[in-house]
């Protein structure tokens, strides 16, 4: 029976609460099968235990009503759950034009947060059809399905005044594009990685705090990255080429970096990174992490030392962005199914032109910009803004290292962090 067939069809909501147990939807389902019901429409939920089993099915004949109600009440006293039966006529009332998907991160997700955001989505509109939790840790990931509002006003409603409200909170529209093929394009330094790779090299070189607070200013969108480029790029002429080895191996994932790379590219998505740092960095990390893509600035090395110089075309703000698309073309992706990833005023362009575009951990000038913000430390959260669970994640993660078992490997895949980065525990101990 179709949904238009059931909109004048009496229908009963059967309710049916308690404590979570198995055989319950069984149970119910062979209770009603006895009066030759239709199923209209299915709903399940448990929260700490508890149940909630909602079935709304066809009415039955008037003289057979009062049995079925007597019936089901007594089944359910049978296995200490509570029923509730209302009469009615239809199916839901139907949504509103306009399909968005809200996803809210907190750490902690507060009450007075969660009243905010609803009273938001209320107020552009918005009517709230579904709430489905991604993930308990190490955020609370909280997805709701809006209906009755477009995706753009209701971005703007919910998203400017998310970080005063304590969470993050992602607006996409709802629909099959989301679980489609897509293309990931992250920024290196501060993203992907804890560090400056450049930082990284001047402490070598014993310029450290002078790099430092050039690149802090480029950040920033206070100076032209190129000219700040080939100014930091300068201070370390004369180093010795043995030096790109020694930063390779100072180089720190950040905590859930691998784990996000990782299931992505389980899902059939391609990875790449984009970088204003160096490809003798960035080629180590696409070799160690899989990455189908990547792209930096190349330092001139001659003779065994730098010359403080680069070499070939500048990865700047705009060379993201055209990266992004160079990419997304190579990929077979559309430029509407990309999501770019990054924290700093040069990656801005590259944000605005993907389709999501996610401010990790940034500035306040990039995080005003971008479609969304991420502001807790952990990479691997951006997972839940593609309606990714973390139990999914899990899961997979498991049936990895299964197949590792069974094939005698030895040893465990890398930690996100190689040398346990700063009080975060790895994916393998969250």
């Amino acid at each position: 029976m179709s949904a238009t067939q059931t909109s004048d069809v009496p229908t009963l909501l059967v309710k049916i609460f308690g404590k979570d147990q198995p055989g319950i939807t069984a149970g119910l389902f062979d209770t009603l099968a006895a009066f030759s019901l239709d199923v209209v429409d299915i709903e399940q939920v448990v929260t700490r235990g508890r149940m909630v089993l909602c079935a709304l099915v066809t009415q039955p004949p008037r003289e057979l009503e009062g049995k079925l109600r007597a019936t089901v009440h007594s089944w359910a006293e049978s296995v200490r759950m509570q029923a509730e039966i209302i009469s009615g006529t239809g199916d839901n009332r139907p949504r509103g034009l306009g399909r968005s998907l809200v996803t809210v991160l907190g750490h902690p997700l507060t009450a007075e947060a969660t009243a905010q955001v609803t009273a938001r989505i209320t107020k552009a509109g918005g009517n709230i059809d579904r709430i489905f939790r991604l993930a308990k840790y190490p955020v609370t990931a909280v997805e709701f399905a809006v209906s009755g509002v477009e995706t753009e006003p209701l971005r703007t409603a919910l998203v400017t005044d998310a970080a005063a409200l304590g969470v993050d909170i992602a607006v996409v529209a709802a629909g099959l594009h989301r679980r489609a093929q897509r293309l990931v394009v992250m920024d290196v330094d501060s993203t992907v990685i804890q560090d400056e790779v450049i930082e990284l090299f001047a402490a070598h070189a014993g310029c450290e705090a002078e790099v430092a607070e050039v690149t802090a200013a480029a950040m920033r969108g206070e100076l032209d990255f190129e000219q700040s480029l080939h100014a930091r790029v300068a201070l370390l002429e004369g180093l010795d080429a043995s030096v790109v080895d020694k930063v390779r191996s100072e180089v720190r994932l950040t905590p859930g970096a691998r784990t996000l790379i990782r299931t992505l590219k389980r899902l059939g998505y391609q990875v790449g990174v984009v970088s204003g740092g160096f490809t003798q960095v960035t080629d180590d990390l696409k070799e160690r992490l899989g990455l189908d893509f990547a792209q930096a600035n190349t330092l001139e090395i001659v003779d065994g030392k730098l010359t403080g110089r680069v070499t070939g075309e500048i990865v700047d703000r705009a060379g993201k962005a055209r990266l992004l698309r160079r990419f997304a073309a190579e990929a077979g992706v559309p430029l509407s199914q990309t999501v770019a990833i990054g924290d700093g005023a040069n990656d801005l362009d590259m944000l605005n032109a993907a389709g999501l575009g996610v401010a990790f951990n940034a500035k306040p000038v990039v995080r005003q910009a971008a479609h969304t913000a991420v502001n807790v430390p952990f990479l691997d959260t951006v997972l839940y803004l593609l309606g990714i669970t973390r139990e999914e994640v899990e899961a997979a993660d498991t049936l990895d290292q299964q197949l590792l078992d069974r094939a005698g490997a030895e040893d465990r895949p890398e930690t996100d962090d190689r040398a346990g980065a700063e009080g975060r525990a790895t994916d393998e101990d969250r």
